[in-house]
């Protein structure tokens, strides 16, 4: 029965294939919404580090809203006592002051992240790719990878930020993370340059090890001048990252199963028309002696067959479509952040196993009815 029902599938081509392609096609977009929430959250999830501490300041779990007065990060810089965190030579903090100021390049709203000049190389894995890191108190930027070449900032251009034009001092990758959506600048001229004299969103720490950054928030429990908060940079933009990534999915599930309802309910137009289709064939096979069973198996079988086919063509297609395909959205601080696409193992298993689900509940139905024609009636419709 399986044999003779597959081998009729040619006959039944153009309705054949609209099953699989619906299948495939609700495969696709699971896979997209899917891998858009996984590059996202590997760009975000990249760029933290469990060894930096982010002192952010006003009752704040963001760096926009923060502010730190410098009276506080003094204070800070004169305690004495173990605070968990890595201190030069002459027993100064190393830390990096921070702000980031939204700025416009053609037309797209980008991080300028203005730093102290340690702070590039306070980050883990960031390696400049060209040129040189920017000079103090000069008006240079360095350029993430990413934005480099989306963008066409090449060394020694310049472009306007804001009200004054930037030359381009180098580029640095940060193995595709989302540090490669910013520019980096020095602090005092970024805040020159903006109308932000004085202000500093974030301080950035080097923990001496991950787990002393209880010892530092408690130090800063003692600070009374305003309320400070100390997260791990890895945490910071996971918390970005997991609530976007949700948002992403809210969109994409439900999407995704509305159509493989209608995928489901095509499913079963499309066997039941086989059915209808093979009437004949079905009756005769019966009256041979093949069991219900074996015409139940036959024609649901058929249908998972269709739809495998239907999830290997949509798998191929969505790894094709959008593993590494550049897209961008709003992230960290409410700027343009760019990512890829990451079509992974866990996403092809899961909608491949949605678009198998189609197959063997939109056959079921139409199995059963084939298990119940009258034989007589059957054969004598083509008598």
């Amino acid at each position: 029965m399986i044999r003779t029902n597959l081998s009729s599938l040619p006959r039944r081509f153009a309705i054949s294939a609209s099953m699989a392609l619906s299948v495939a096609l609700v495969v696709c977009v699971l896979a997209g919404f899917l891998s858009m929430a996984k590059g996202f959250e590997r760009a975000l999830n990249g760029a933290g580090s469990h060894s930096i501490a982010v002192v952010l300041g006003g009752g704040t779990n963001q760096e926009t809203g923060s502010d730190i007065p410098a009276s506080v990060i003094r204070t800070l810089d004169a305690m004495t006592g173990d605070m968990g965190v890595v201190r030069d030579a002459g027993g100064k903090l190393v830390s990096s002051r921070e702000i980031v100021v939204p700025v416009d390049v053609r037309q797209r709203t980008l991080a300028l992240r203005g730093m102290d000049a340690i702070g590039p190389s306070i980050r883990d894995g960031i390696t400049l790719s060209a040129g040189r890191v920017f000079a103090p108190g000069a008006r240079e930027i360095v350029v993430g990878d990413r934005l480099a070449g989306e963008f066409g900032l090449g060394m020694g251009d310049t472009v306007r930020l804001g009200a004054v034009d930037w030359t381009v001092a180098g580029h640095f990758s940060a193995r595709g993370s989302a540090f490669e959506s910013e520019l980096w600048a020095d602090l005092d001229a970024v805040r020159a340059a903006f109308d932000r004299q004085g202000q500093v969103q974030s301080l950035k720490l080097r923990l001496t090890d991950p787990a002393s950054l209880n010892r530092l928030q408690e130090f800063l429990s003692t600070i009374t001048e305003t309320p400070l908060v100390a997260v791990s940079e890895a945490d910071l933009y996971a918390a970005q990252s997991g609530r976007t990534g949700s948002l992403i999915r809210l969109f994409g599930w439900p999407i995704a199963l509305l159509m493989a309802v209608g995928a489901t309910a095509g499913a079963l137009n499309t066997m039941m028309s086989s059915v209808a289709d093979r009437t004949v064939e079905i009756a005769t096979v019966r009256a041979l002696g093949f069991s219900r069973l074996s015409a139940f198996l036959g024609t649901w079988i058929e249908a998972v067959v269709l739809a495998s086919a239907g999830v290997v063509l949509g798998l191929f297609a969505s790894w094709l479509a959008f593993n590494g395909w550049q897209a961008s959205t709003i992230g960290a601080n409410n700027t343009r952040m760019a990512f890829q696409l990451a079509v992974t193992r866990d996403i092809l298993l899961t909608t491949g196993l949605l678009g198998l689900a189609i197959g063997i509940l939109g056959g079921a139905l139409p199995a059963l009815a084939a298990t119940r024609l009258p034989l007589t009636t059957a054969l004598r419709a083509r008598g």
